[in-house]
């Protein structure tokens, strides 16, 4: 089984042991939605797909985990190194690029590293192709913006 497989297990474990249904069905739309997003980033960008893949897998599993929401980038960033150590299967540099992208992930305003922008637009980006009937959140504006003018680039 590679790295990814393995990885989700254990976030499917964790989701399936939460005790809403809404719960559940709303941290495996995300947590995969934002993981399959940050995929699509990375392959256009030139970025390590598997980091990015497990970076967003990892982000918010903290908040799903204990119904918390606060400060959970930095929580989130804690477990994911947790997780990663624990499973083995990556190298120290890795685990600490994917945890400095979930850490900052919710500082949308800010400018970080390669793949902490790319874990927070595929964040912006899963919350936008979610529902598209539902009105975007203001505060991405920027961010929503800077993402049309690469799309642009593409087509």
């Amino acid at each position: 089984m590679d790295r990814l497989e393995s990885l989700r297990l254990i976030i499917d474990g964790q989701l399936l042991s939460l005790s809403g249904d809404e719960d559940k069905r709303c941290g495996f739309v995300h947590l995969y939605g934002v993981s399959a997003t940050a995929v699509l980033l990375a392959r256009l960008r030139g970025l390590d797909e598997e980091l990015a893949c497990a970076a967003g897998m990892l982000h918010d599993l903290v908040s799903y985990e204990s119904a918390n929401p606060d400060n959970h980038a930095v929580r989130s960033a804690e477990r994911a190194r947790q997780i990663l150590t624990e499973l083995g299967t990556c190298a120290s540099e890795e685990i600490e690029c994917i945890a400095s992208a979930i850490s900052h992930h919710s500082d949308k305003g800010a400018v970080h590293g390669l793949y902490d922008e790319l874990l927070k637009d595929a964040d912006v980006l899963q919350h936008d192709l979610y529902n598209p009937a539902l009105p975007a959140d203001p505060r991405h504006a920027g961010r929503r913006a800077c993402l049309r003018e690469r799309f642009r680039r593409f087509s």
